[in-house]
Formats: C-alpha cells, sequence, structure tokens
C-alpha cells in the first residue's frame, strides 16, 4: 500500500542544494560513503554517512538547474549479498508514481485528446457507480470523493476487475466539494490514459512520460514489463522482513497509476528537471501542475500529482511528494524549488532511517546555515542485567522482551501496554480513540468497504466471531489501530490505518505485535533505538523479576511470567 508525503520532510531542499559541490570528490571512508563514481560536499558527506552507521541505507542525488550537485549512495543494497547501494541503484518509488500519472494526463491535454472537465464515464463507458460522474481534473486533486481501495498491492487485479471494484466505490462526498487522498483515483486517471491513448498504460508511460531529453528512459516498472533496468535494492520491513522483489507476475491494476514505478535517484532528479522546464509537457502544463489546487492548509495545496508549499511554510514556494510504506520496503521523497531549478530526490531501503525521517532531521538546521545534526550514539558501559521473556501488567496486556545477536527488542500486546510503549508524539489522545472507533466500526461491517474488509478475513481466518480493540500507535507518519480478530479457528493480530471517512489506507492482518529495538542508556536503563528521535519517549529498566516502561503517562510495571 502506498501512502503520502509528511509536511516537515521538504524543508531540506532550501538549503542542501547549496551545501554541496560538484568538484569534491568521493570519500573513502567505506560502506557509509558515497558509491565509487558518485561526489558530494565533504561535510555533507560526513553527515549523511553518520546516518548511514545509524541504519540509513539508501541513494541521494541533488541539482541545480539541471547540473548534478551531490549523488551518493550508503548502506547495502543487499544484505546476503553483501551488495552496496551505488547511482545505479533502482527504488521503487510508489506514490510518487502520482506524478508522472499526471504528466501523461497533461501529455494527453496538450495533444488535444482529453479535457480535464471530461467526465470520467463518457471516457470510459463501462465504467458503473457515482464515479462516473466525476472530472479528470477531480481525480487529479483527489476532491472526487473516491473513498477506500480497490484491490491490494500484490494480488492479480486485472482491468475489468478494477474498473468493476472503482465502480463500486462510493463516495465519501459530492464531487469537489472535500478532499480525500485516493490510489483508486490515480488507477482510474491510468484507466483513463489507456483509453484516450490508444495504448496500454504501460506502453504509454514509456514511450511518452518516462523518456528524458538525452534519449535515456526514466526507469520502468518494479513489477511485471516493462521494468526497471538495473540492480535494485532489497527493501526491509519492520521485524527484518524482506519486502517483495519485484517478481510479482500481475496483472498490476492495484497499483498501474498509482504506486507501480521504480528507478534510481539521479533519473528521478532529471526526470523531475525536465518536467518542470517544459521539456516533458507544454508551459501550461508546468504553470497547471504548479499551481496551488485544493487548499489543505497550513500554507499546503494539493496540485496535480503534488503537495504545493507557499513562501509562509519555508521561506520559498516549493512543490514534494513522496511514497513508500508498503510491502515492498523502499521509501522515496521527491522536491522541487522553482527559484534555481532545484530538485532533491532521496530513497531508502530500510526502516530504521527512512529517506523522510532524515530529511525531516536535518532539515531545519540547514535552513538556519548551521551543522548538520548527526545521531547520538548510544552511552558506553556495560548493558544493564535484562531478563529476556513475557512480562504481564496487572490490567492484562504484557510485553515480550527478546535478544538477537547484540540487538535487543521489546513488543508490547494489548490495549494498556501498546500505550505504555508507544506514547503518541504530538497526536491527542481523542484523535487516536477517534481513529480506533472508525476502524472499529469498519470491521462490523457498517460500512461497503468494511462489509468487503470483512469478507476478506473470513475468508482468510475462518468465521469472525470478535473484535477487540489492541491500542493505537504512530508509525511511519500514520496512525495504526491494532485489533484482535477471533475466528472459530484461531485469533490473529492486524492493524488498519484509515482516513477521516473511514477508507482503508494501509492495512496488515497476521502481523507480529508493535516492537522496539532497544540500546542501552547509562544508568541501568534501555531507550529505542531511534536516531532521528522520531518514535516514542520511553524508557525501559528492569529489576528483580520486573520491568518498568516509564513514559509521558508515568511509569507502568510489569512482573515477569513463571
Amino acid at each position: 500500500m502506498t501512502k503520502h508525503f509528511r509536511l516537515m520532510v521538504v524543508a531540506i531542499s532550501l538549503a542542501a542544494l547549496a551545501a554541496c559541490t560538484a568538484e569534491s570528490g568521493p570519500s573513502e571512508s567505506g560502506s557509509s560513503s558515497p558509491a565509487a563514481g558518485a561526489h558530494c560536499d565533504g561535510r555533507v558527506d560526513a553527515a549523511l554517512g553518520a546516518w548511514a552507521r545509524a541504519g540509513f541505507s539508501g541513494s541521494i542525488a541533488i541539482s541545480t538547474g539541471g547540473r548534478f550537485d551531490c549523488l551518493a549512495s550508503y548502506g547495502s543494497a543487499e544484505d546476503a549479498a553483501g551488495t552496496p547501494n551505488t547511482v545505479d541503484t533502482v527504488f521503487s518509488i510508489g506514490s510518487v508514481t502520482k506524478a508522472f500519472t499526471a504528466a501523461s494526463v497533461f501529455r494527453l491535454v496538450d495533444d488535444r485528446k482529453l479535457a480535464l472537465d471530461d467526465r470520467v464515464g463518457s471516457i470510459l463507458p463501462e465504467l458503473t457507480g457515482p464515479v462516473a460522474g466525476v472530472t479528470v481534473r477531480q481525480l487529479l486533486l483527489h476532491t472526487s470523493g473516491l473513498n477506500g481501495t480497490h484491490g491490494t498491492d500484490h494480488k492479480p487485479l486485472d482491468r475489468v476487475g478494477a474498473l468493476s471494484a472503482i465502480g463500486g466505490l462510493k463516495l465519501a462526498f459530492a464531487p469537489g466539494t472535500g478532499y480525500v487522498y485516493s490510489n483508486a483515483g490515480y488507477t482510474l486517471l491510468a484507466l483513463v490514459i489507456e483509453k484516450v491513448s490508444g495504448q496500454s498504460y504501460r506502453d504509454y508511460t514509456m514511450a511518452t512520460t518516462l523518456p528524458l531529453p538525452d534519449g535515456r528512459i526514466a526507469g520502468g516498472f518494479w513489477d511485471g514489463e516493462p521494468a526497471a533496468p538495473g540492480p535494485r535494492a532489497v527493501g526491509r520491513l519492520d521485524g527484518g522482513r524482506t519486502g517483495e522483489s519485484g517478481s510479482f507476475a500481475g496483472p498490476h491494476w492495484a497499483v498501474d497509476g498509482n504506486g507501480g514505478l521504480a528507478m534510481t535517484t539521479r533519473d528521478l532528479a532529471a526526470w523531475t528537471h525536465a518536467l518542470f522546464t517544459g521539456r516533458l509537457v507544454s508551459a501550461a502544463a508546468v504553470r497547471a501542475i504548479g499551481t496551488p489546487g485544493h487548499d489543505l492548509g497550513k500554507g499546503r495545496s494539493e496540485t496535480p500529482g503534488w503537495v504545493a508549499y507557499d513562501a509562509s511554510v519555508y521561506g520559498k514556494p516549493f512543490l514534494a511528494t513522496a511514497g513508500g510504506g508498503g510491502d515492498i520496503g523502499h521509501n522515496a521523497v521527491l522536491v522541487w524549488v522553482p527559484e534555481g531549478e532545484r530538485v532533491i530526490a532521496m530513497a531508502s531501503n530500510r526502516p530504521e532511517v527512512t529517506a523522510e525521517k532524515l530529511l525531516e532531521k536535518l532539515g531545519p538546521a540547514l535552513l538556519a546555515g548551521g551543522p548538520l545534526p548527526t545521531p547520538s550514539p548510544p552511552p558506553g558501559g556495560t548493558a544493564p542485567a535484562a531478563t529476556v521473556g513475557k512480562y504481564r501488567l496487572g490490567t492484562g496486556g504484557g510485553f515480550e522482551v527478546t535478544a538477537a545477536g547484540n540487538q535487543m527488542s521489546i513488543s508490547a500486546s494489548g490495549a494498556d501496554a501498546v500505550s505504555a510503549l508507544f506514547p503518541p508524539r504530538g497526536v491527542p489522545a481523542d484523535e487516536l480513540r477517534r481513529h480506533e472507533e472508525r476502524v472499529l466500526a469498519l470491521l462490523g461491517g457498517k460500512t461497503q468497504e468494511g462489509r468487503r474488509e470483512r469478507k476478506a478475513l473470513e475468508a482468510a481466518f475462518g468465521r469472525v466471531t470478535g473484535i477487540a480493540p489492541a491500542g493505537t500507535v504512530v508509525r511511519d507518519g500514520e496512525l495504526r489501530s491494532y485489533v484482535t480478530v477471533s475466528t472459530d479457528t484461531r485469533t490473529v493480530l492486524g492493524w488498519f490505518a484509515v482516513n477521516q471517512e473511514g477508507g482503508v489506507e494501509a492495512a496488515e492482518v497476521d502481523t507480529a505485535p508493535p516492537a522496539l529495538t532497544l540500546v542501552a542508556a547509562g544508568a541501568g536503563r534501555y531507550r529505542p533505538d531511534d536516531p532521528t528521535g522520531s518514535g516514542p519517549e520511553v524508557t525501559v529498566e528492569f529489576g528483580t523479576g520486573r520491568l518498568t516502561v516509564t513514559g509521558p503517562g508515568g511509569p507502568y510495571v510489569a512482573e515477569l511470567a513463571r
């Protein structure tokens, strides 16, 4: 499942580009250095190298006026083979794909084959349901009212199935009167592109949208053909699982149009510069793509495929988009600053320090012109004595402490334990409660999408006999409410992320409890291994037969189960 973009990430772009220079050569400090043939200013390299040692694995490309100031890669593309990331490593770009789909739409508008105010039902007469009355413009700006999912990323969905699923979605509001982010809407745009162009969506994208001014093709598709050429980064998911490799045979209409593309960060940056300098679409289309559309508040507006930030946010206007959060294990961020024709593209393939988290951390210092922050190493000395095992709270939930090599982790089961280990940062308690209520209403089958989710659960696990809340956490910029699903034969844990209208944005069922990796913090305590400082603010202490988790809400004491 692809996801949208968070606010603070893009702050880096306004100053980072001036901090890099093409004249400097690559550092020689090993795996945490730019790959051979890359270049990046020594100060930026040193800071990124420190973040690489803290867990960042990926690539970065920065350009000004079409000239690359910084190309660098860090970490491992594939742990098993010991293959490093390089500037030629290919990453899935997730929802950044929407910027490419929007560009294809405007190319067809330039060619007078399509108009933004065309209704999709007139283009696709086989499309049924209320969505047939929405316009191309409304789909581009997520103001169509489409709410909910039309497919699962790595499950086959053909064209007929996609049209049927999208046509069966209800609208959360009258088209043009509200906003809800919709992957289904961009897949519907891909279906429009296919119908209007007379080519398959993928062929049109490869032949018309991805070619760069120098004749190269900016990547391709992660799954299926035409595939993005070049060596691929293997993604890592939470818990150490390996992400989807790109071998899914399809059909791919669950992600086509909304999240299926893959490429290097160098090609991603080059394509962005070509787009906004009018080399891929007309000058009128460039203005339309960059003009603020639906107002999102706080200086942000939705534009076709992007989010526009006005000068009130960080002093200069810019556009940004990001993608990730699915089962591939990659994260990508992309920023365009019109002043100076500046681009920053970054991708990562590990969850410890994602591209979004890294940009969010470095941005304020770069804007202020100060030294780039680096992660603080854990305190030295002997780690406190910790007992591996299960611990129970008096209120019913509990924790499990495990160790592997030199790493220790703690997981939480039950709403009380999850609340203790994952206190929210900056999210009001009532917002967490409302999210949990929406998830329970969904799984209670009170909506059309909820009935589909319930049916899918029963097809996978047996007749559902009960749904119980199991805590809500903030993870990767989204709220995730965990639930315990009881069936005739077993009990499974899952989590759901839903929007304000109750539509599913992401989900995973039959999953592990939420967990933190711990590092020694001195004075007999542990803290989360969280170099970006974006996770929960808690400490963990071990005593004789007990464990204490202390956060903003105070201490929670659990007894060792015997």
